[in-house]
């Protein structure tokens, strides 16, 4: 299949044009391409999946050229040849979303056109996750617990800020959809293995078929890593499966299951003098502590798309997710009493956190077409129920319970939009998005039956207007403006800083979005294809966090205090911009690509911040590759990180510098085989990947998580 992708992976070439059904939502259209394909005979498997998957790609092309702003659309498939092995590494080459791994595991950052830039980065709120089209995010907004297994995934689209309004979100960052491959998408039996520098050790064997209306796959994945710091090992295991039935020649029904066990250390930040001794040592409360992150996941759903005439289709789809959480996070001692030796100091503080999760939800869509209108409407809904308790942690295990707690999440989004063709060259694209949700939280001291029970009811409607001028058939310009909204989740319930039992209200804006989006002509020697996008975002009542330090330490308690602030600014410049250069007879290409994003993050005469730099995303970022390709299969170039100075804490007392990065990765392909290596980090260059944001720093603060050093990884693939 590797004649239907770009090098790159980033689908960028608009179908402002094309006619036929607008899926309006990328999940639907792959549905719509499912349930078309027609099944082959064993002897035609490889014909099916290369058709199929053909289908897949120009309903994603439509889709992405059908919005009016920033959309990028990775394909698995390039994943193959380079070493990924979390959700950042998936992300590398989109622009306007910084993410990073604090020591090389799952338990990573991210953040989308400024979301999540405050202490509670842990929870990964401001980005809606989808799989499949369905939610899996929690209701009240949190992604903590799981983020998917990148390899997992056919495409990924990653729909930034007001543009995920095809999905019903609303929130800052948009939203994530990560698509399953399908025995009719992808080769019948593959084995992946990658392994590499800090004992990475990962792979993965996929096998499927199909016969008739019948279709099924099925992954198994394992990952086993000892990570660059101490105290940092994560072991992980997980199975994907989909099963496909073609109930008549305008149904179809598919359903999803998903295991993950996933046991991580968690190291825990440094002071700048113990990483300029030695960054690969971990806090110490964090050995004594035993702090690691074991949750275990299992999901149903299923999705059944019925393709009712030519110019309508409906859609509807469930699923059902538990997680148990065993999470030691917390161990705070006084000093040693009799210096270094065998003897622990008084514990002052600790926490383990050992709760279970279930979430429920569901999605509707309806699709129709009428003259020069394509019509969406859609319903998704979640409910979340978190029940457990907040213990003393005793060398990571429960030493008393101290609190209960239960906490209730429910919300329905109900969106509506319309893609008018008002003339041949331009598409005027509106629309609108309810929300109404819901939060309750109790929690029960132990000692004293004390309750603490805050509740919030929030609702919101948020409008959408754009316009889209299409200049050719692969070339166009884009403009919108937009309402954003999101609600606080249970994390972030109360005013934690006035301390006067008052609920957070809810986070508004408006942002202003140009830009465009092109390719030159396949068939050209050389190839151009870019996407640019400029926002303006203005913030009203942002809800930002920072994490509280123990009394009297430079360690963090691991709890945050939130509030409101009345006036933010998000502003912008997102570009890819990528090309194929071929010479000496289309044998030899050249392939350069560049992400870039410029990012303006700032309060706005805010009384206590003025007009202060927004922490933890950097003020610029540039990554790219220079890859030559031989018609062999032969391939290889280096890679760059070129990352600006980020803020600390929200006085603006502190930086991390800025600092640059050099790899080189190169592969083979043959037929049905590929390998590759990779080397990062080549001049071995000593970087803070990521931090605790902080209201203040005092100069040796513990909240530092130094990058990965110099690092090898190789891996291959076979197909069947």
């Amino acid at each position: 299949m590797k004649q239907l992708q770009d090098h790159t992976g980033i689908c960028a070439a608009p179908r402002a044009r094309r006619s036929g059904l607008v899926a309006s939502h990328v999940a639907l259209a792959l549905a719509m391409a499912q349930t078309n394909a027609v099944a082959a005979p064993a002897d035609k498997t490889l014909e099916t999946v290369t058709i199929t998957a053909q289908r897949i790609r120009e309903q994603i092309e439509t889709e992405q050229a059908l919005t009016p702003g920033g959309v990028t659309v990775v394909d698995g498939e390039t994943l193959q040849e380079r070493s990924v092995t979390n959700i950042t590494d998936l992300l590398r080459y989109v622009p306007g979303v910084w993410s990073q791994s604090g020591w090389g595991s799952d338990e990573l950052f991210f953040s989308s056109r400024g979301s999540n830039l405050d202490s509670t980065d842990y929870d990964k709120n401001g980005v809606k996750l989808f799989q499949d089209g369905l939610p899996i995010t929690t209701a009240d907004g949190n992604n903590h617990n799981r983020v998917v297994d990148p390899l997992s995934a056919r495409y990924s689209v990653i729909a930034r800020g007001a543009n995920a309004l095809t999905y019903g979100a609303s929130t800052l960052g948009g939203a994530f959809d990560f698509i399953s491959p399908t025995a009719r998408s992808t080769d019948p039996l593959s084995l992946y293995v990658t392994g590499g520098s800090d004992g990475l050790l990962s792979g993965r064997i996929t096998a499927g078929g199909v016969a008739d209306a019948l279709d099924g796959l099925i992954t198994v994945e394992g990952k086993s890593y000892d990570g660059y710091r101490e105290h940092s090992k994560q072991e992980r295991e997980g199975a994907y499966a989909n099963a496909g039935w073609q109930m008549s020649d305008s149904v179809s029904t598919r359903v999803y299951a998903t295991y993950i066990d996933n046991d991580e250390e968690l190291p825990r930040g440094l002071t700048l003098d113990q990483i300029a001794e030695d960054p690969d040592q971990a806090a110490v409360s964090a050995i004594t502590g035993e702090n690691r992150k074991i949750v275990k996941t299992a999901r149903g759903a299923f999705k059944t798309t019925w393709q009712i005439d030519a110019a309508s289709s409906l859609q509807f789809g469930f699923s059902y997710e538990k997680q148990s959480l065993y999470h030691p996070i917390v161990d705070v001692r006084g000093p040693d009493p009799d210096g270094a030796g065998p003897l622990l100091g008084p514990q002052f503080f600790s926490l383990l956190i050992d709760t279970d999760h279930r979430t429920l939800g569901g999605m509707v869509r309806y699709d129709l077409k009428v003259g020069a209108h394509d019509l969406l409407f859609g319903i998704n809904y979640a409910d979340t129920e978190v029940k457990g308790g907040n213990y003393g942690n005793l060398f990571g295990r429960r030493n008393g319970l101290m609190e209960r707690t239960e906490e209730y999440s429910d919300g329905y989004e109900a969106f509506a939009m319309d893609r008018w063709r008002i003339a041949d060259a331009i598409t005027l694209v509106y629309g609108a998005q309810f929300v109404d949700t819901n939060r309750d939280v109790r929690t029960t001291n132990a000692a004293t039956g004390d309750v603490v029970n805050p509740k919030g009811d929030y609702s919101e409607v948020n409008p959408r207007v754009g316009v889209i001028y299409s200049l050719s058939d692969s070339n166009e310009l884009f403009a919108s403006v937009s309402r954003l909204f999101e609600a606080p989740t249970t994390f972030e319930l109360q005013n934690d800083v006035c301390q006067c039992n008052r609920l957070l209200d809810p986070m508004k804006g408006t942002v202003v979005e140009v830009g465009t989006r092109g390719a030159t002509a396949q068939s050209a020697s050389t190839r151009w294809h870019w996407d640019l996008a400029v926002y303006y975002a203005k913030i009203e009542d942002e809800i930002l966090s920072v994490d509280e330090l123990v009394p009297g330490t430079n360690i963090p308690t691991g709890t945050s205090l939130s509030k409101n602030i009345d006036d933010t600014v998000h502003a912008g410049i997102e570009a890819l911009v990528g090309a194929s250069f071929s010479f000496g007879g289309d044998t030899h290409r050249l392939e350069p690509l560049l992400s870039l994003t410029i990012n303006d993050f700032s309060f706005d005469s805010d009384p206590d911040y003025g007009d202060n730099t927004l922490p933890a995303a950097p003020k610029y970022a540039a990554r790219g590759e220079l890859i030559y390709r031989h018609r062999s299969g032969i391939f290889a170039g280096p890679t760059f990180d070129f990352i600006g100075k980020r803020y600390v804490d929200f006085k603006n007392t502190t930086t991390v510098d800025s600092y640059q990065l050099l790899g080189l990765r190169g592969g083979f392909a043959g037929k049905g085989w590929e390998v590759f290596g990779e080397l990062r980090n080549l001049t071995d260059k000593e970087y803070i990947a990521t931090f605790s944001v902080l209201n203040q720093t005092s100069g040796n603060d513990a909240i530092y998580l130094p990058g990965a050093p110099r690092s090898a990884y190789v891996g291959a693939r076979l197909s069947f």
